[in-house]
C-alpha cells in the first residue's frame, strides 16, 4: 500500500495514517541529519546482531573491533539503545519494562504445535533508511509461517504495535502469543488487548536464545532477502518494498520446513492440522 503525498489527494492527513496503520507524524517525516558513518556503523551492528542475536553489547563491539572498526562498547550500547536492539542473554537489558508492568511465564517449552493459530510470536526488528531508519513490528504464526499483520513506524511507541495486534486478532485468535520482556509487551494496553481476547500470554526467559526462535528466523529471511539487498531512501519506499516482499514472503515464497509450501497454504486450512507438516516440538 503506498503512501498517498501531501497534495496528491483531498483525503485528510489523519485518514491516511489510519489507514496505514501509521501514527500521524510519520507522514511528515524528513530523514534527520545524520552522518553516513553512523548510519554506516548501525548496518554493521544490525546484521551482527541478526546472524548472532545472542550477541551481548561487548561481543558486538568485539566483532566490529575485529571488522576493522575503532569503536568502544559505550558507543554500540547507545547505538543498540537507538536500534530497538536488545541481547537475548543475561546482560544490561536495553529493552527494559517498567517495574510495575508484569512478566508471564514462558509457556512453550515441550509444548506440541500442530496447527495454525495455535502460537504466534511476535517481535519488533530495526529497519535502515538512507537517512535514518523506521521499526517493522510483526505478527507470526508459528506452525504455518505466516505473517499474520505487521505494521511500520519511525518511533518506538506503542502504537503501531497495538494497531497491528488489532488488525491481527481480525483475522485469527491465536492460543498463545509469545513475546519477549520488553516494554511494548508488558505494558498493560498490550497485555489487556490480548487478555480480553482470551489469549494467554507467554514470554521468553532471560538468557534462552531459542524461544522465539521463528521470528528470528523470520527476521533473517526478511534482512537478507530484501532488506539489505535495498537502499530505503523513506518509510514510503520500506513501507512498499516490505509490503512486496511479505506478500512474496506469505503467498509464493516456497518454504523448506513446509515441505515446499507456501506458509499462506498452511495457513488458510483455517486451523486444522497439516497432514503434510510434520508437528513442530518445542524443547
Amino acid at each position: 500500500m503506498l503512501l498517498i503525498e501531501r497534495g496528491d489527494s483531498d483525503l485528510a492527513l489523519s485518514r491516511q495514517a489510519e489507514l496505514l496503520s501509521l501514527n500521524r507524524s510519520s507522514l511528515y517525516y524528513q530523514p534527520a541529519p545524520i552522518s553516513t558513518a553512523e548510519l554506516a556503523i548501525k548496518r554493521q551492528i544490525d546484521q551482527i546482531y541478526i546472524s548472532y542475536p545472542f550477541y551481548g553489547i561487548r561481543r558486538i563491539t568485539a566483532q566490529l573491533r575485529k571488522d576493522g572498526l575503532v569503536i568502544n562498547h559505550k558507543a554500540v550500547q547507545r547505538h543498540m539503545q537507538e536500534m530497538g536492539l536488545r541481547a537475548i542473554y543475561p546482560a544490561p537489558n536495553l529493552s527494559k519494562r517498567a517495574q510495575a508492568q508484569a512478566v508471564y511465564p514462558y509457556l512453550l517449552r515441550g509444548l506440541k504445535i500442530s496447527s495454525v493459530n495455535q502460537v504466534w510470536g511476535v517481535d519488533i526488528t530495526y529497519i535502515p533508511l538512507r537517512g535514518g531508519w523506521v521499526y517493522l513490528f510483526a505478527v507470526l504464526d508459528w506452525y504455518s509461517r505466516f505473517v499474520v499483520a505487521w505494521a511500520l513506524d519511525i518511533s518506538l511507541e506503542i502504537g503501531f504495535v497495538l494497531a497491528a495486534m488489532n488488525s491481527a486478532l481480525e483475522l485469527g485468535q491465536p492460543q498463545i502469543c509469545n513475546s519477549d520482556q520488553g516494554s511494548h509487551f508488558t505494558s498493560p494496553k498490550y497485555t489487556n488487548l490480548l487478555l480480553e481476547a482470551e489469549v494467554q500470554i507467554s514470554m521468553d526467559g532471560k538468557g534462552r536464545a531459542l524461544d522465539n526462535i521463528f521470528t528470528e528466523r523470520l527476521w533473517r529471511s526478511v534482512k537478507y532477502e530484501e532488506v539489505y539487498l535495498k537502499d530505503y531512501a523513506s518509510p514510503k519506499e520500506a513501507r512498499q518494498g516490505l509490503s512486496d516482499y511479505l506478500d512474496f514472503y506469505n503467498y509464493r515464497r516456497l518454504h523448506q520446513a513446509l515441505d515446499y509450501q507456501t506458509p499462506a497454504s498452511i495457513y488458510f486450512k483455517k486451523g486444522e492440522q497439516s497432514t503434510d507438516k510434520l508437528p513442530i516440538h518445542l524443547s
